[in-house]
């Protein structure tokens, strides 16, 4: 048997665990990440982009905190978007289409170059732990054994992996990669609850046999903005490659529901639950039979590729169903499919188990990450990954752990949501699960979370001091465009006149001017000739805090409230059981979830607020009695 003793083990090289590896290595801890196929490093299963809405903040904020995600897209994107600008800025969300074999490619090589990583082709078979259940290491299929100090697991939806179209079942991971198929077996003997979820993937098509004059062209933004705080913004303004919408029609739904039997959505041979929010183009056909049409957009895999992806119409149909239908939709009529599309079954845990740092509560020094945790999406994953990987780190060095609350963060919605919620389908990050959101934009992701990232190590002192010097430039001019008074001269009346707003009676603040809705920082420029020259990202944050400035402080005083909620600790030896008057629903999920503060207590499901009120008589009177 041949031993190995590392710092810190990372399962899994995919979205989680690439940041997870990453963040533990930078910190200066020895690490290894393991992974079925080193070709399959930071793959794209899936749809080829990265962001969108609620999906774009994670991503900023991932860089924020010092992680590579949003680095990486921006210099393997092939079309850059912000979706919602007709919206408040509290919901615009960055979105590019990705060169899949670029970005993968690109991350590689970045875990390759990093010091104190290696990379190991090889799958691990077993978790090994002392007789307090520590963790102490993993063991590969091949009998050698890792020690180590702590793990994470960034399993994805390799885990037993079944890919399922028609009658064909086959026990692959995606995208024909090898599944792993021992480490399930090992958790459940060490007591961990599983799940069998389910997600799909729709078929891609030879871009030389689709006919896009019967598509609308949709085009990229111009200019592009990166995703990362630290990019050029000249060095992304690059040549971008079209999309294409498309969408299905009656003749579609009809092949469909004819077929519904064939479908091992319905027929039980898929046994995994599904996404709720992305579910399979039988499925939405069913679900939403008063629809005559669904969006089809025909999205380029890559710049070296003619591989086009067909999202909107994900399936697990037999192929001459797939055949039929695809060809039913305008401009897929002599398409020819280079892959089918398919459902993919996979084991995962009941996130419950996991507390505040992601550690499993029942093996200490064992942490878990991304799909493995019941979620879905590339940026959910690499969220969690960094989080994780963060916090491994932390626990190894004696340091206080990464905690990012409700309130800072749409990464502490996540974790909050997945350790306190039963998700029993996989989790995926909307701005609606967001109750702060207006003070979790994707602007301000780094004046929210920067410095957590300095904190922990992630950010370097010279990134850090930009960010104060940025922090001071929005701070000094919101002051000074607060003080700053316009009066009613003629020419002030005619800038305001041509800027299609009403021209002032007696002289008002600039930030007044700016409230206006149809007035902005940035277009007022011809009347403060005193402005500074700053950047463009530094003009945005002040353009919306002085314009939402009574959202944000009416929001801030609801984020005050949640505080004191999160500052109620329940002691970690508190008994249930001996709370009277406890709801046995409530006693039930307090048990299993063992919440750390009343707010948590109060996210619960199955607790109601007449049960926090008995929780927090019965520990007001129990420190009395101490």
């Amino acid at each position: 048997m041949i031993e190995e003793h590392v710092d810190v083990v990372i399962v899994g090289a995919g979205h989680a665990g690439c940041e997870a590896a990453l963040a533990c290595a930078r910190l200066g801890l020895e690490t290894v990440v393991f992974t079925t196929s080193v070709e399959a490093i930071a793959m794209m299963p899936c749809n080829p982009h990265i962001g969108g809405s609620s999906k774009g903040h994670l991503v900023r904020e991932i860089d924020a905190l010092g992680g590579e995600m949003a680095k990486c897209i921006d210099r393997t994107f092939l079309q850059s978007k912000m979706l919602n600008r007709s919206k408040g800025p509290a919901v615009h969300s960055l979105r590019a289409q990705a060169d899949k074999a670029a970005y993968s490619s690109l991350m590689r090589q970045t875990l390759e170059n990093q010091p104190h990583l290696q990379i190991r082709q090889q799958e691990v078979s077993e978790i090994i732990t002392d007789e307090e259940n520590r963790l102490t290491g993993v063991k590969t299929i091949s009998g050698t054994v890792w020690n180590c100090r702590a793990a994470v697991l960034c399993t994805g939806t390799y885990l037993n992996a079944r890919c399922i179209y028609g009658d064909v079942s086959i026990a692959t991971g995606p995208n024909g990669s090898q599944a792993a198929t021992y480490l399930t077996e090992s958790l459940k003997k060490h007591g961990i609850e599983m799940y069998r979820f389910k997600t799909g993937t729709p078929a891609r098509m030879d871009g030389k046999t689709i006919d896009y004059s019967k598509m609308t062209r949709q085009d990229g933004d111009v200019p592009v903005i990166p995703f990362s705080f630290e990019t050029d913004p000249a060095s992304v303004q690059i040549e971008q490659v079209p999309v294409y919408l498309t969408h299905t029609n009656e003749e579609t739904h009809r092949i469909l529901r004819e077929n519904l039997d064939r479908s091992p959505l319905f027929s039980g041979q898929i046994k995994g639950t599904g996404p709720r929010y992305c579910p399979s183009i039988e499925d939405k056909v069913v679900r939403f039979a008063e629809k005559l049409s669904h969006q089809v957009f025909v999205e380029p895999q890559g710049r070296e590729t003619n591989e086009m992806y067909i999202d909107g119409m994900s399936s697990s149909m037999p192929e001459d169903v797939q055949v039929r239908m695809y060809r039913t939709v305008p401009g897929l009529e002599h398409a020819r499919i280079v892959k089918m599309a398919y459902a993919i079954e996979y084991d995962c845990i009941n996130a419950l188990q996991l507390d505040s740092t992601f550690q499993f509560k029942k093996i200490p020094g064992l942490f878990s990450a991304g799909q493995f945790n019941g979620s879905s999406g590339y940026e959910e994953a690499a969220a969690q990954g960094l989080y994780a990987g963060v916090n491994a780190a932390m626990k190894i060095m004696g340091k206080e752990p990464l905690f990012i609350d409700r309130s800072e963060g749409y990464i502490g919605v996540l974790v909050d949501d997945l350790i306190t919620k039963e998700n029993h389908e996989p989790y995926r990050m909307m701005t609606s699960r967001a109750e702060y959101r207006l003070l979790l934009r994707q602007d301000n992701a780094q004046l929210r979370l920067l410095e957590k990232g300095y904190r922990a190590g992630l950010v370097s002192e010279e990134r850090y001091q930009r960010f104060l010097r940025k922090k001071e430039q929005i701070q000094d001019e919101i002051a000074r465009v607060k003080n700053m008074r316009v009066g009613a001269g003629a020419a002030i009346q005619k800038c305001l006149t041509e800027l299609g707003s009403t021209p002032l009676t007696t002289s008002a603040t600039m930030a007044e001017l700016i409230r206006r809705p149809e007035l902005t920082y940035q277009v007022l420029s011809p009347i403060d000739p005193d402005r500074p020259d700053l950047p463009f990202d530094v003009q945005e944050e002040i353009n919306i805090e002085i314009k939402y400035e009574g959202y944000i402080t009416r929001q801030e005083r609801q984020v005050e409230q949640f505080r004191k909620m999160e500052e109620k600790k329940i002691p970690e030896d508190i008994n249930y059981d001996d709370v009277p008057s406890l709801r046995n629903e409530a006693r039930q999920k307090l048990k299993e979830v063992r919440p750390s503060s009343i707010g948590q207590a109060s996210r619960v499901m199955g607790v109601n607020p007449a049960d926090v009120s008995v929780l927090m008589v019965y520990l007001k009177t129990r420190t009395e009695k101490r």
